[in-house]
């Protein structure tokens, strides 16, 4: 693959925003629902979700500057074998190999295919071949709504060579969850790459996270805490009555099972609803109301005031 900055269109010193921002703009342009006729901006698609995929790693991207991996995110070949160029010398400027780790015995046995017959690790050429590699892998991003993720609820996405699958999500699926797609790359000598769907959980407006489990805060009245009432409460798998005891106060955790993220040993989590009262402002009836009526308990005694 050739080099990922390049794909991108931007310098090496170029900052996460400025690679994010040109592979989405790339990525828009070369999207294969747009270019149904025009199978090379399939290609130039994968292509650059590959480079933003190497790039957007810090670690990778960190390996490939220097010199680790190529733009594949595969291991560089040894002392630049395959590559054109020779032998490299030392990165120090030392002359020499400049790879104090390197097994020279490994090496040379896959390049003249294993030790042979004479008993060293030069001494024949009758060794079996390396065997024929696959196709590169193709990158994919899929973003996921907060409640498909919950409910792992199945999601279409299109391929580099426009078409398209459904995906069964995986139980407790996260940011950065990835999926294997076998035989979906590119094809190769020994046979086809496969696709690797890394996804994006969006968050939501208003359900947290947590584990597997899904915390909600639900506004309710005075009336309603105070006498006690059923009040219908959402969950990702939509509406569901909740029965909230009378004198109920504000930070009351109620607990709905099986609401939740599903588990990856099983099961799913709960979702944990906390009780939070609203008051109205400037109500003349309650101001009236409470004029009347005054709670004589201490209830701050515990925090020492």
């Amino acid at each position: 693959m050739a080099d990922p900055y390049s794909t991108l269109g931007v310098a090496k010193t170029a900052s996460d925003a400025e690679i994010k921002s040109a592979y989405r703009k790339l990525a828009k342009e070369l999207h294969p629902d747009k270019n149904k006729d025009n199978p090379k901006a399939s290609e130039k698609f994968s292509d650059v979700t590959k480079a933003y995929d190497l790039l957007s790693d810090k670690a990778k991207r960190a390996q490939y500057d220097r010199g680790e991996i190529d733009g594949d995110g595969n291991p560089a070949m040894p002392f630049g074998y395959g590559g054109g160029g020779g032998f490299r010398g030392d990165p120090r400027g030392q002359g020499g190999f400049g790879n104090e780790s390197a097994d020279f015995g490994d090496i040379f046995e896959g390049l003249f295919g294993g030790r042979g017959g004479a008993g060293g690790p030069f001494g024949g050429f009758g060794g079996r071949s390396a065997p024929p590699q696959k196709g590169p892998n193709v990158a994919y991003r899929l973003s996921v709504s907060f409640i498909d993720a919950a409910t792992q609820a199945p999601q279409r996405i299109t391929l580099a060579d426009g078409s398209t699958i459904d995906l069964k999500l995986p139980a407790g699926v996260e940011t950065g969850t990835q999926m294997r797609l076998a035989g979906k790359g590119q094809p190769g000598p020994g046979g086809t790459g496969d696709g690797i769907v890394t996804i994006t959980v969006k968050d939501h407006p208003f359900y947290i996270r947590e584990g597997a489990n899904i915390r909600l805060d639900l506004p309710v009245t005075l009336n309603e805490a105070v006498k006690g009432a059923k009040v219908k409460v959402p969950t990702v798998d939509g509406p569901v009555m909740l029965s909230i005891p009378a004198g109920s106060s504000s930070g009351k955790v109620m607990r709905l099972k099986g609401k939740g993220f599903g588990r990856k040993n099983g099961g799913r989590g709960d979702q944990l609803v906390r009780l939070m009262v609203d008051l109205p402002a400037d109500d003349a009836a309650l101001i009236k109301l409470l004029s009347e009526w005054t709670d004589p308990r201490d209830v701050r005694a515990e925090l020492g005031v």
